[in-house]
């Protein structure tokens, strides 16, 4: 065949929105990722939707500087942006004009991050994923592709869980165990030492006054994980609260698509759950059994960007080579 008659590659820009960073991915249709790049949190419901895309656009405008210094931002074919703080179907609606607003792609697809979980960590394109990061949420896909998913707005919308509202609860037991309001529990010591102060009420009137982020109590979600193994009966608690809430949300989700019968794929994803803390581990798997037993618990061993390209992937049509192409790369590993 004349080289010069060979059709040009088609181009997936996969975007991985989240509230810490926000990577960005350009694959080909045959797999090869052509350039990756990282820029700050993606949140469009505090800093709202233009800013939050002013984020991919500065990661664009990096990755793409390495491979078509020439001639700016390549012609994308699809983007396949899975982001956080796209938690309703209208705020994907929204981000998604924004992005063809800005002349990305004709061809834009915006969904919650959790989709991108899902993907990276199934077998296929279809399954129910849980993530528990800073904060938690749920979604599923049917074979025939009915979704089933959450508001996932926090306490209001019936939330508990994740490192944010582990670290908040932590708090609230350590602080009532250090005035006598409460039994003891070695929560206090880990608040003391993570934080560096002298006592609980310290970093209490830390957090009023504005001095340490209320956001940095994510940071705390380890420490309970090692707790609870040594068996305080407050972060014990805790940990079986959020086992429970893990379990829940991927049961709901299975029976809500009528998966729950029959094997499926729950791919676990989010800082607190790819740790694979022994203990937590366990109580799902017990959990799992009890209340899905067909399900089949995975944890997600690329990061969500994969998702991104492969569901990018998928939408031009490639074929099983791309898909194993782009896994294997990611499995050695892409500077982002």
């Amino acid at each position: 065949m004349n080289g010069a008659s060979a059709q040009p590659r088609r181009l997936v820009l996969a975007v991985d929105g989240g509230n810490s960073k926000t990577d960005v991915a350009v694959v080909a249709d045959d797999g090869e990722v052509l350039a990756t790049a990282r820029s700050g949190p993606f949140l469009p419901q505090s800093a709202g939707v233009a800013a939050a895309v002013d984020v991919v656009e500065r990661a664009v405008a990096d990755a793409v500087r390495h491979v078509l210094p020439a001639r700016g931002r390549p012609p994308f074919d699809h983007v396949a942006a899975y982001l956080a703080g796209a938690d309703l179907p209208v705020e994907e609606e929204a981000l998604a004009r924004e992005f063809a607003a800005r002349g990305f792609a004709a061809d834009v697809v915006v969904r919650n991050d959790t989709f991108a979980l899902l993907r990276a960590g199934a077998s296929g394109p279809w399954g129910v994923a849980v993530v528990c990061g800073a904060g938690i949420n749920a979604v599923g896909v049917s074979p025939t592709g009915e979704v089933a998913r959450f508001p996932a707005l926090g306490r209001i919308s019936g939330d508990w869980g994740g490192g944010q509202v582990v670290g908040e609860d932590a708090l609230w037991h350590a602080a009532r165990a250090e005035d006598g309001r409460g039994p003891a529990t070695v929560l206090v010591d880990v608040l003391r030492a993570h934080f560096g102060v002298r006592t609980v009420e310290e970093l209490v009137l830390d957090l009023h006054f504005g001095r340490v982020p209320h956001g940095r109590l994510h940071e705390l979600a380890p420490g309970v994980l090692a707790a609870a193994a040594g068996g305080d009966a407050a972060a014990l608690g805790l940990v079986e609260r959020l086992a429970g809430e893990v379990t829940t949300m991927a049961r709901v989700c299975l029976r809500r698509l009528g998966l729950l019968e029959q094997p499926a794929e729950v791919v676990l994803g989010g800082g607190v759950l790819r740790a694979r803390d022994a203990l937590l581990t366990s109580l799902l798997e017990r959990g799992f059994a009890a209340a899905a037993p067909y399900a089949e618990m995975v944890v997600a061993d690329v990061p969500p960007i994969v998702g991104a390209a492969l569901n990018g992937l998928d939408r031009l049509g490639a074929g099983e080579a791309a898909r194993s192409r782009l896994r294997a790369r990611y499995a050695e590993g892409v500077p982002a």
